[in-house]
């Protein structure tokens, strides 16, 4: 029989659940059952929907640190093969939330048994995919009395070997807004197109013109990108479309261009209505802002993180990938790091399979680093 350590067990048992944004109703009660297990004298345990704070009382605390772990999944359906994978038909932890969790509750673990002189906040936060439970957490009463004064999460990083922190200072990942677009004009027959307002040619015109976006109205010194990932339209081959719907997402690196982008978008829209006589109408869905590093306590991490044995720490680039931790960096001074999983396969893939040795290496270092920072005088 294999012999894994308890945390890498916690990881295979939530790899079984994965649930998706606010119905997270399974991993919470697992979480809880866990904590409550724990040494109870130091803690704090407070329920937000189907997120969790767990505050440890320090000894003398001076200030309050804050971790977060994210906790949802994905519309994924799982092709690992492995005997622990999802139960949850069409759901899977294909962005390795649950390696976050499992890692998130190693910590917790030592520090309810050996308390350092500074609070401690774990933060374990639902709907990271969508529709975005970092905002709405942040605005709670709880986070209003608990707030941190500074917040550190991680994020794994399949491309880069166990062992290994990727991160810097400043802007780490880009805003990020979801898009729909709806078309709806006045369909029919395939054979009299001057009698009808067909919302296919329309689509086809409108992607063909957003993609002029990024080339003639991003500064080149900054970053855009504009995907359509999805169209859908009409009903049959001899019937011209009534409707039709893109589906995509923005990406910048910067609050002003992701503003620019999405004027220019207007603006191209209501052109569209003009040309094609029909109506239009769009939603941005969830928008995430940037995860930008603290600079000083970026610098600082790193420092420590090249100190720790075993650990190989790579100054990596910005990402245009989204996360909406960067709601929490907007209010409090942090960072967020890139853990190397070793995995053939990426993010969000049916196949990711993360290399569970990560988990343990983290948890020291981590358990390291916050008793370093939390006993600071």
């Amino acid at each position: 029989m294999e012999a894994i350590s308890p945390f890498v067990a916690i990881r295979r048992d939530l790899h079984k659940i994965p649930e998706l944004g606010f119905q997270e109703f399974k991993t919470q009660q697992y979480l809880l059952h866990y904590i409550r297990s724990l040494p109870q004298e130091r803690l704090q345990v407070r329920t937000w929907k189907t997120g969790i704070f767990v505050k440890v009382n320090g000894t003398s605390p001076q200030k309050t640190i804050g971790y977060r772990a994210d906790i949802d999944g994905l519309p994924i359906r799982e092709e690992t093969g492995l005997p622990y994978r999802s139960e949850h038909e069409g759901c899977m932890h294909a962005c390795g939330h649950d390696v976050h969790m499992s890692i998130a509750l190693g910590v917790l673990t030592h520090f309810a048994h050996h308390p350092i002189q500074d609070d401690l906040l774990f933060i374990f936060q639902p709907a990271e995919e969508g529709p975005g439970g970092a905002k709405p957490m942040m605005e709670s009463d709880i986070m209003q009395e608990w707030r941190p004064d500074m917040i550190v999460a991680l994020h794994i990083a399949p491309e880069y070997p166990v062992g290994t922190i990727a991160t810097k200072e400043g802007l780490l990942f880009a805003n990020t807004s979801e898009l729909f677009i709806d078309l709806k004009g006045k369909g029919g027959h395939a054979a009299s197109p001057h009698l009808a307002n067909d919302m296919v040619v329309a689509a086809c015109t409108l992607v063909v013109q957003l993609q002029s976006i990024v080339a003639r109205n991003v500064d080149p010194l900054d970053s855009a990108v504009i995907t359509i990932g999805k169209i859908a339209g009409g009903t049959v081959q001899n019937v011209i479309a009534e409707h039709a719907r893109l589906e995509g997402t923005i990406r910048t690196l910067s609050p002003a261009a992701m503003e620019a982008v999405k004027r220019r978008i207007e603006a191209i829209v209501r052109g569209i209505e003009v040309a094609y006589e029909c109506e239009a109408a769009i939603d941005y869905g969830a928008m995430y802002y940037q995860v930008y590093n603290d600079p000083a306590l970026t610098a600082e991490f790193m420092r420590f993180a090249e100190a720790h044995p075993g650990m190989n720490v790579i100054r990596c680039k910005e990402a245009m990938t989204g996360e909406d931790f960067g709601y929490m960096l907007a209010e409090i001074p942090g960072l967020m790091f890139w853990l190397g999983v070793d995995s053939p396969h990426g993010l969000h893939h049916a196949k990711l399979t993360p290399n569970e040795e990560a988990i343990d290496r983290a948890i020291a270092f981590l358990i390291d680093y916050f008793s370093w920072k939390g006993n600071a005088e």
